[in-house]
């Protein structure tokens, strides 16, 4: 098995109770680093998944991402527990559907929310991993971005692909204007992931469909993911700070 070493490491893992974050999680913590899981409803998941890996102390911390005050607190706890932050990895995120059909105000009312999860709190919590490794003279943030930045979305997730443009331009910006504090700033931009929400998609359209427009022969998992963001963490990627990494199967090749 492909060993990185993270011990020592302490991440705090957005999103990390289901989906490409529980997988990210879970390879994390195999590699001995002590992970912040954060979730919001699902809690039986993120404190089973912690406490399968004991010896890593990591912990499961809950938190809604659309409240401003619940990111001061979730970031105040993790770094109070645990006394200090090493890694960020921003992947918690919403993909919600708004049609341009539906009535205006229904509409940006989920562009609202969209926006609040997948950018706001992503900069909020940029604002202070920036401040903690600043002081601590280094730190790295990895970003979940997505296929959608560079391809485009259909019509009805217009809000998900602009807070995911608003997040890659935001990690290149961190790359770019904090290099010198020693903090480093990558993107991984997924496409289509064998996930829960993937798997309602394929329940109504069929997997051929999405099977047709990748290059391979089979679906992109999380745990294909994981061992990239892991490789992150570890330092051994720092020179390709910045760098925007794709995990989509070659159905988006640039």
């Amino acid at each position: 098995m492909l060993h990185i070493d993270l011990k020592g490491k302490t991440i705090l893992l957005t999103g990390a109770s289901d989906g490409i974050g529980k997988s990210v999680a879970e390879f994390l913590m195999k590699m001995g680093a002590r992970v912040a899981v954060h979730y919001n409803s699902n809690k039986s998941s993120a404190e089973t998944l912690a406490a399968s890996y004991q010896e890593t102390a990591s912990k499961a911390f809950k938190a809604d991402l659309s409240n401003e005050e619940d990111i001061y607190n979730l970031f105040e706890d993790v770094k109070n527990i645990f006394g200090r932050i090493d890694v960020i990895i921003l992947n918690a995120g919403v993909f919600l559907p708004h049609s341009t059909n539906n009535d205006t105000q229904e509409w940006f009312s989920v562009w609202k929310r969209t926006i609040d999860i997948n950018l706001n709190a992503v900069g909020l919590l940029t604002k202070l991993g920036i401040n903690h490794f600043i002081n601590n003279n280094e730190g790295r943030f990895v970003y979940l971005g997505s296929r959608a930045v560079f391809r485009g979305e259909t019509e009805e997730y217009l809000a998900y692909a602009a807070s995911k443009g608003g997040m890659v331009s935001l990690a290149r910006s961190v790359a770019r204007s904090f290099g010198k504090h020693n903090i480093k700033s990558f993107i991984v931009s997924p496409g289509f992931t064998r996930t829960q929400m993937a798997e309602s998609f394929i329940h109504i359209h069929g997997e051929q469909k999405v099977l047709d427009e990748i290059a391979l022969n089979e679906l992109t998992k999380p745990e294909d993911i994981a061992p990239l963001i892991g490789l992150m963490c570890s330092g051994l990627m720092d020179h390709a700070t910045g760098a925007t990494i794709d995990i989509n199967a070659g159905s988006h090749i640039r």
